[in-house]
């Protein structure tokens, strides 16, 4: 049982399985005992005007969620998170964010849902926004616990639960590219779409470019199978990226814009496969630069996909999430999304890929990255029985480039509560098919079990 601010301030990275960096995290209480159920989390929005409207927002959607699954909330917990910039200090930050911490509670006030506890974290320390007690919670703050220190680690502990650090490590591992290696891979990348593209658009050598892509697959993934790196993650990013050379790269980059390819490529998704095609797909994603780095989305959904499937939630949903950012229509990866969110068992989505081997039937156009592989998401089909068609690749357009990334659900930037930016017209890539409206913010699901204080 968590007693007090101190206790529910140092349980929250072991809610998410990371520490969260600028954002805001909600986490819905339920029953006598205050049982944890489904959070939020999003970036905290960088424009103030935008704070009324994110509030109102991150209030319906928590408590509808809760709602959809049988229980409203009880109350809830509030987390800001935000370390200083510049010559600010974490009490200056603590200010800042007030009027967005009383604007989440007058938002679930509206509802009838308590906020019983409003934390903010900043430089290692805590500050309470419901407390008035300064011998309690003094203007300076509380300095956290040790990592590893407090009770909500030792239970960690107990039960196998880890932090895998904070979300900017963990988004750094899909970041692309810059420098040099990034001007000699966009080069490499450029050369590849300009050959396969015309391949790609006739009918006669789609499934060899799809055949050749496999093969490719194949043969770097033993690869990756054979040299298993050690050290910091940065040391075996590091090894991993050495592994592929710039024209390898981009050519599976464009190959797996093929639906068929890509999921394919997603039935290495257990025993010995995973964690070298979880590796691979990372790598990939970092050579996904420059006007390429839409189609990151396509490695990021696997690299999201193999995780969920290994157990790995947290990672999961910051992976689907960079997938989301990268291309905002990419169905592949809000279908994953959609899928965590809902508690869907990945077993039901393995069953459904495991069966999917038969050979490549006749192509049949439908939309941005989507997939039949998903039961009960909204998938158009069962088992992957229907193959989708193909996405046309190549750069995308300098308006499409240009557009700063946003941070959101599980994404980083001012982008409001979408954390989705708008998708801009592509130069080389036209959709087809219909698409799927951006959410305007995602449920992180049931979080975990325990008793607030």
């Amino acid at each position: 049982m968590l007693r007090g601010s101190s206790e529910l301030a140092d349980a929250l990275p072991y809610l998410l399985g990371y520490y969260p960096d600028d954002s805001v995290v909600l986490v819905a209480l339920h029953g006598p005992q205050g049982r944890f159920g489904g959070r939020v989390r999003i970036g905290i929005p960088r424009d103030r005007e935008q704070w009324d409207q994110v509030a109102d927002q991150l209030a319906a959607c928590l408590v509808g969620a809760a709602e959809e699954r049988g229980g409203r909330p009880e109350g809830v917990i509030a987390y800001l998170c935000q370390d200083p910039v510049g010559p600010e200090t974490g009490g200056d930050v603590k200010r800042r964010l007030q009027p967005f911490a009383q604007r989440l509670r007058t938002a679930f006030g509206a509802l009838d849902v308590p906020v019983l506890e409003a934390l903010c974290l900043s430089s290692g320390r805590y500050w309470s926004y419901c407390c008035p007690d300064y011998r309690c919670c003094p203007d300076e703050g509380t300095r956290l616990a040790l990592p590893g220190t407090s009770v909500m680690a030792a239970t960690a502990a107990y039960t196998g639960m880890r932090v895998r650090g904070s979300l900017r490590d963990m988004e750094a591992r899909f970041a692309p590219f810059t420098g040099r290696r990034a001007v000699e891979q966009e080069k490499a990348l450029d050369a590849v779409a300009s050959a396969l593209v015309p391949r790609l658009l006739d009918a006669g050598e789609t499934d060899q470019v799809a055949r050749e892509t496999s093969q490719l697959l194949h043969h770097v993934l033993d690869r990756f199978r054979s040299d298993v790196p050690s050290g910091s993650t940065r040391a075996r990013d590091a090894c991993d990226d050495a592994l592929l050379t710039p024209g390898e790269s981009a050519e599976l980059i464009i190959g797996l814009q093929d639906r068929e390819v890509r999921d394919e490529a997603a039935r290495w998704m257990e025993d010995d496969a995973a964690a070298p095609a979880l590796r691979l797909w990372r790598a990939l994603s970092r050579r996904c630069v420059g006007g390429f780095r839409e189609h990151a989305a396509a490695p990021l959904a696997l690299a999201g996909w193999v995780a969920w499937s290994s157990g790995d939630e947290p990672s999961a949903r910051v992976a689907l999430g960079a997938a989301v950012q990268a291309d905002p229509e990419y169905v592949f990866a809000r279908l994953l999304q959609q899928a965590i969110n809902q508690g869907l068992d990945a077993e039901e989505v393995r069953r459904c890929l495991r069966g999917a081997g038969e050979p490549r039937g006749p192509k049949t156009s439908s939309g941005n990255g989507s997939s039949d592989l998903l039961p009960g998401t909204g998938g158009r089909g069962d088992a992957g029985a229907v193959r989708a068609g193909r996405r046309p690749v190549g750069r995308t357009s300098a308006k499409r480039r240009g557009a700063k990334a946003g941070r959101g659900a599980e994404t980083k930037g001012p982008a409001g509560p979408a954390g989705v930016r708008p998708a801009g017209p592509s130069a080389v890539r036209p959709r087809s098919g219909g698409r799927v409206p951006a959410p305007r913010v995602s449920p992180e699901g049931p979080g975990v079990r325990g008793d607030r204080p």
